[in-house]
Formats: C-alpha cells, sequence, structure tokens
C-alpha cells in the first residue's frame, strides 16, 4: 500500500527498464528510461515523475531532453521557454520606442517608463517567469516604499500595469495581477503649495517688463 502511493504513476518494464505515465499535450504517454526497476530507483522515478508534471503546466518540458529514445520524438513541436519578466519589460520599451519614433508617445513619457522599471521592477521580478508573478508579490514591492510621495507611488504602478497589460496581450485567457493594483487618490492637499516670489524677485520682475515695454 505504502509503495504504491510513493510510485504512483511508474512501474517496472522487463527487468531494466522503468515506465512513466502522464498525459502531456491532450495525450497519454507511456515512455521508459534505461532503469533497473528497484525500490530505490521506482521512488527516484516517482519524483522525477513529479517535476516532469510541474515543467509540463509551466510549458517548459522538453520531451527529448527527457526520453532521448522514445520512438515518436519527430512529432514533438518544439517548446519555447517562458519568458522572464525581463524580457517583456524589454519587448515593452521597445514597442514604446517605436511609438516615440511616429510621435504617438514622447521622449520624457518614455524615459520616464525605462526609470522607473531599471529602479524598481527590474531588481525585483526581471528575472521571474512573467506569467508566475502573483498580485501579492506586486503589492509588497509597492508597500515595501513607505518613503515615496502618493504621486510617485501612483506613476511606479502605472508604469507596472502598462507593462504587464502589454505582456498579457500574449495571453487573453488569463488573469492580470497587475491590473488590480491600485493607484491613490490625489487630494488638494498632496499637490504642492504655490510657490510665490519674493518681494525682491516681484519688483526685479516688473522692473524688467517696463524695460521691455520701453524697447
Amino acid at each position: 500500500m505504502g509503495r504504491k502511493s510513493l510510485t504512483v504513476g511508474v512501474r517496472a518494464k522487463g527487468p531494466d527498464r522503468i515506465q512513466f505515465d502522464f498525459e502531456y499535450q491532450g495525450r497519454r504517454y507511456r515512455p521508459t528510461l534505461k532503469r533497473i526497476p528497484s525500490e530505490a530507483n521506482l521512488r527516484r522515478a516517482h519524483v522525477q515523475l513529479k517535476e516532469i508534471k510541474r515543467r509540463i503546466a509551466l510549458g517548459t518540458f522538453v520531451f527529448a531532453e527527457e526520453f532521448p529514445e522514445f520512438r515518436d520524438l519527430h512529432a514533438f513541436a518544439p517548446v519555447e521557454a517562458p519568458r522572464t519578466c525581463n524580457q517583456v519589460f524589454d519587448e515593452f520599451m521597445a514597442h514604446n520606442e517605436a511609438r516615440m519614433a511616429k510621435t504617438d508617445l514622447a521622449f520624457a513619457t518614455v524615459e520616464s517608463y525605462r526609470k522607473i522599471l531599471e529602479s524598481t521592477w527590474r531588481p525585483a521580478i526581471g528575472e521571474l517567469i512573467f506569467e508566475e508573478v502573483k498580485y501579492s508579490t506586486l503589492a509588497k514591492i509597492i508597500d515595501a516604499k513607505l518613503e515615496i510621495s502618493k504621486k510617485t507611488h501612483n506613476n511606479i504602478v502605472s508604469v507596472i500595469r502598462c507593462a504587464f497589460e502589454y505582456g498579457y496581450r500574449d495571453h487573453p485567457g488569463k488573469s492580470n495581477p497587475a491590473s488590480v493594483l491600485k493607484c491613490f487618490r490625489l487630494t488638494k492637499k498632496d499637490r504642492p503649495a504655490p510657490d510665490p516670489f519674493s518681494i525682491q524677485e516681484a519688483e526685479a520682475l516688473i522692473a524688467a517688463s517696463y524695460t521691455h515695454l520701453r524697447a
């Protein structure tokens, strides 16, 4: 009973092979590896099978790497590795630069996107798999910035929402975790107070105006 539960999905196939049993791309496969089916090897094969299923779910499983002797390898199309956040950010910025070249975005806007990605988002999540990033991860990164103003907070949130919206256009059926990040509502007290001229500055400005009018 205990042995079966620990080796479900793998079994002996003759005296010197172990057979795996799993679904991939909508079909069931039972490939084998040349390995004596001892209890220890069956346990290791079961751990291997769990890792195979995990990579299938992530889209990173490559049949030929795991079972190079499988007779129908030609039937499998190569699987692209999932994109990291850095790759999505690179594509996002290239898209923005193309828009800037067509005068659809201002240079200042593109540079602002670049600086915020470089200072906040790339160091925190750049190496993570894009589709594995959770809302809670993004929220914690924002929440940790206690010293920033509401306006800066909103700018940081706005950039990651734009970048993730761009990336998730390739995955229309999936939920975008950045879409539910909230910006703060700016009130009158959040806006900078007017900085009036001093008496000396005002008098100098008035004098300059008179000089300009007389000219």
